[in-house]
């Protein structure tokens, strides 16, 4: 470890003289945020001798895949491409095969809900010294669900030429209350004869397999029907017999996850759990005596999780750190001394070092790493031979100096809860004009770094909010729980908490109170269909993308599975059924709004968007509406097409209808 960070000292600083400032002043084209990513999924080879990455090289084109020699970056890579099929995600499974999934548009609208128009299939890439030698097959049709497709689970770093991977089976049940039940088959694969043997199935009693590095069934989940609670398995080493290790009720909103073996107390797990406790936190839990033996970490502002360790080949799923948030940042509390300095050097030496990553390869010397965060759209590095070099950048047309920096608040609601949230400063001086835009989900965690959004319109002088509203996980099971436990607040408190951090800000004097809307996606689009018909109005627009107008007609899209309760079924039907549906709060609209939504939009069909729209045309309110033709629900499936023409309708809204049309429409 000290050579490596000893390399990093010496070699870093020169490598990374990269030019990061500009003489950019206005704001960057529209164009510019429409692209989809220059490269992603950047990969290293077990023996750390190939690299592998999807590269769009036009705007409208799709990803190719492209392979470079690590030993010298700058020869010709070689390319792939999945036409007619697009090329999603790579996987290194040996050093020299690859598991590629690709997907291809079956249908021009979708097949109900949450049944898009893409199918998928895996293909499997082998290369040879001589590349036009390269070959590749298709290892499955299609990994939908009911026609029993394969899935990579593991590429079993302990096992050369083998990957676990796994099927999928419908029950077929005719039950409508209780849905088809889908059980999963596991399988050894040898990617060199093509062969496969069976591991186990998920068709008994044990649900939810998880595997250790040697493929062996380590944890598993059930139910008992007679007590109504959830069952955690565990199968120790070398042994054929499940034993159930843990209970918890089916209403009990815990939570409670098995890592892995604790190191420092031999036949103990470590598992991350509430335990009673309104935090989450790391703990030494006996299998035998099913008793939790010592509290390891825990704090009492926000649930904990963890870090594993870098080098999957030597310490596959090993816990080095408890991690936390602080404010905007992650932090570490470290168990592992080596790992701590690896990560303290980088980070030390990285421009705008934010949330890094580090992927090792065999030889433990050579290795990836990817930095990402408000000034640095996504970076990634090659350490090998002493010597770190950028492979390239997320999005390359950016500058670090034109982007905005992300700051942690907090505030007050007006009940006298305290809400997190963050903010993205423009790079000019407030009072700022101010757009809230709320996270989808609810029940999701948000930790921004590299948010395209935010940075658009941060880039054209606004501030955003990003409010964690109750209901937002993270900061114990009560902020969550109170979105719902005593009647969903959906338009009630969770939107007071993202009004009340506007009006916050404006009592700052970071933002102007006349020049304030919102915008979200998803619930952030239902949010924002809310806040037009509040009073009193603090929002001069909003604009609502993927919205849910209608919770009644969502919900009932998967309220028969939700028959037989638990804390999932709590949650949901707590929340939607007493919560304000957006579509019986037409008459109230007061502002304009802009309507976004796509075509093929799985999560939350067109149908409720259509019909609110003639609804806001039959009480003659203003609205402009904008139609993603072909566009799902989930943002980072959207094309270069897609997000020109979203952007475009988007800022050309705040500038020439938003706060120049408000006072006119919210007299009427």
């Amino acid at each position: 470890m000290r050579r490596i960070i000893y390399w990093l000292s010496v070699l870093l600083t020169a490598a990374l003289s990269l030019p990061v400032l500009s003489s950019q002043v206005e704001p960057y084209p529209l164009e510019a945020w429409a692209k989809r990513a220059d490269m992603r999924n950047v990969s290293i080879s077990p023996d750390g001798n190939r690299l592998a990455l999807l590269k769009i090289a036009t705007d409208e084109g799709n990803p190719i895949l492209e392979i470079y020699d690590t030993n010298d970056l700058s020869a010709r890579p070689f390319k792939m491409n999945a036409d007619p099929m697009e090329m999603v995600s790579v996987n290194w499974i040996s050093e020299d095969m690859i598991v590629f999934t690709a997907r291809a548009k079956v249908r021009n609208k979708i097949d109900g809900w949450n049944q898009g128009v893409y199918e998928y299939s895996l293909g499997l890439l082998t290369l040879n010294k001589d590349p036009k030698k390269n070959s590749w097959k298709k290892i499955s049709e299609s990994t939908k669900a009911q026609t029993g497709g394969l899935n990579i689970v593991s590429s079993l770093p302990s096992k050369p030429n083998k990957i676990l991977i796994s099927a999928r089976s419908s029950s077929g049940s005719l039950d409508k209350l209780r849905p088809s039940e889908y059980f999963v088959t596991y399988y050894e694969y040898d990617i060199k004869t093509g062969r496969r043997s069976r591991i186990t199935s998920s068709a008994g009693e044990v649900k939810g397999i998880r595997f250790d590095k040697d493929a062996d069934p380590q944890f598993g989940s059930g139910y008992d029907a007679a007590t109504n609670e959830y069952l955690y398995y565990y199968r120790e080493k070398g042994s054929s017999k499940w034993e159930i290790i843990h209970r918890l009720h089916q209403d009990s909103f815990e939570s409670w996850r098995p890592i892995g073996l604790d190191p420092e107390a031999p036949g103990n797990l470590l598992v991350s759990a509430n335990n009673g406790n309104d935090k989450t936190g790391l703990w030494s839990y006996n299998p035998k005596t099913q008793k939790h033996d010592e509290l390891i970490y825990r704090r009492s502002d926000v649930d904990s999780s963890y870090k594993t360790h870098t080098n999957r080949f030597t310490n596959e799923n090993e816990v080095t750190a408890v991690a936390y948030r602080d404010g905007r940042d992650i932090k570490y509390e470290w168990f592992d001394a080596a790992e701590q300095a690896l990560y303290e050097q980088i980070k030390s030496l990285i421009p705008y070092a934010d949330r890094i990553s580090v992927q090792r390869t065999r030889d433990p010397q050579t290795m990836l790493i990817n930095n990402r965060g408000p000034r640095d759209p996504g970076t990634d590095y090659l350490l090998k031979d002493g010597k770190i070099q950028v492979i390239g950048s997320t999005y390359p047309q950016f500058s670090s100096d034109q982007l905005a920096d992300v700051k942690a608040i907090t505030y007050k609601a007006r009940d006298g809860r305290d809400i997190p949230g963050f903010i993205t400063v423009p790079n000019s001086k407030p009072p700022y004009p101010l757009v809230v835009m709320p996270h989808g989900g609810p029940f999701v965690s948000e930790s921004p770094s590299f948010d395209a959004w935010a940075q658009l319109l941060a880039n054209r002088g606004f501030m955003v909010l990003q409010p964690q509203y109750r209901g937002s996980k993270g900061y114990g099971m009560d902020f969550y729980t109170t979105a719902f436990i005593n009647g969903g607040q959906g338009g009630y408190q969770m939107q007071d908490d993202k009004d009340d951090g506007a009006l916050y800000l404006a009592d700052q004097g970071l933002v102007d109170p006349d020049r304030m809307m919102m915008f979200g996606w998803s619930y952030g689009g239902y949010a924002a269909l809310i806040a037009a018909s509040r009073t009193p109005q603090i929002y001069k627009c909003v604009i609502a993308g993927a919205s849910v107008p209608n919770i009644n007609q969502q919900v009932n899209y998967y309220r028969n599975g939700m028959a037989y309760g638990g804390a999932g079924a709590i949650e949901q039907l707590a929340m939607w059924d007493d919560s304000i549906s957006p579509i019986k709060e037409v008459a109230n609209v007061n502002i304009p709004m802009l309507i976004v939504h796509g075509t093929d939009d799985q999560r939350t069909p067109p149908k409720a968007a259509r019909e609110y729209i003639a609804a806001m045309k039959e009480s003659g309110k203003e609205f402009k509406s904008v139609w993603l033709d072909g566009a799902d629900h989930f943002s980072n499936t959207l094309t270069y097409n897609h997000k020109l023409t979203f952007y475009t309708a988007m800022t050309d809204y705040l500038e020439n209808d938003c706060f120049l049309k408000s006072e006119s429409v919210a007299s009427k």
